[in-house]
């Protein structure tokens, strides 16, 4: 299976950070980009939270998710920006729905795409155990960063079954698309499941004993800086609240 996909080796390209700074910059992302306010110092801050992703991404050399989250989010906000007010009626709120959604959702997604593609399971069992979490959430989120990779290389793989048959999206074959792609989809999804489960018992991460880990990791200059950006981010907001209040 794909390296990338499965990041089941360390990639030691681009800004090398540890797990739990990744998982800080993810949840400090989702809380003031897709739930936060808009006001004030903030409005500014969202710009440097929204750019974060997009650095990691050129680091780290993923060119395609990259440009495609310049495409997304930068074609929402220039919408946003210059196309809004010129629309009027239905055409407005849809509009304005839609780009509410890119422009909230996407940062944390492609957020939660570089910490699932650069984190290998070893890493984040590791990370979460220095964090002391227990196990019920360890074991679910170590399976989860197999799951979703391993199913978008089981939906590609159909896709390039069904077109060598002939069957692609539109044409008219609404029902074999629905019999062909998606049936196979949730048949591989569940067998998906049921073997990574197995395979996260198998490697002892149920067991009563302390599992033995060779990942090193530690907080680096850079993985400062982004800490330091996410308490800069709750520091704004409480200053925005404050002088709400």
């Amino acid at each position: 299976m794909s390296r990338e996909l499965l990041a089941s080796q360390k990639n030691n390209s681009g800004i090398l950070l540890d797990p739990r700074t990744k998982l800080a910059v993810l949840i400090t992302i989702a809380v003031f980009i897709l739930g936060g306010s808009y006001e004030g110092i903030m409005q500014y801050y969202i710009i440097v939270l929204a750019a974060i992703p997009l650095l990691l991404l050129s680091a780290t050399r993923k060119w395609k998710g990259a440009v495609l989250y310049i495409l997304i989010f930068g074609g929402s906000l220039c919408l946003e920006m210059f196309g809004l007010s010129r629309l009027a009626g239905v055409a407005n709120y849809i509009a304005v729905a839609i780009v509410g959604i890119l422009l909230r959702f996407t940062p944390s997604v492609v957020m939660g795409y570089f910490v699932v593609t650069t984190t290998t399971v070893s890493e984040f069992v590791a990370a979460m155990e220095r964090l002391h979490l227990p196990q019920q959430i360890t074991i679910p989120m170590s399976v989860m960063f197999r799951f979703f990779p391993t199913v978008a290389e089981e939906w590609s793989a159909i896709g390039d079954a069904m077109r060598m048959r002939g069957v692609r999206f539109g044409g008219g074959k609404v029902g074999a698309i629905l019999e062909y792609r998606i049936v196979p989809m949730m048949i591989c999804s569940v067998k998906i499941g049921e073997e990574l489960s197995q395979a996260a018992l198998t490697r002892g991460l149920g067991g009563p004993v302390k599992r033995t880990n060779i990942c090193k990791l530690g907080f680096h200059v850079q993985d400062v800086i982004f800490l330091l950006i996410c308490l800069g981010a709750f520091a704004a907001q409480i200053y925005v609240l404050a002088a709400r209040g």
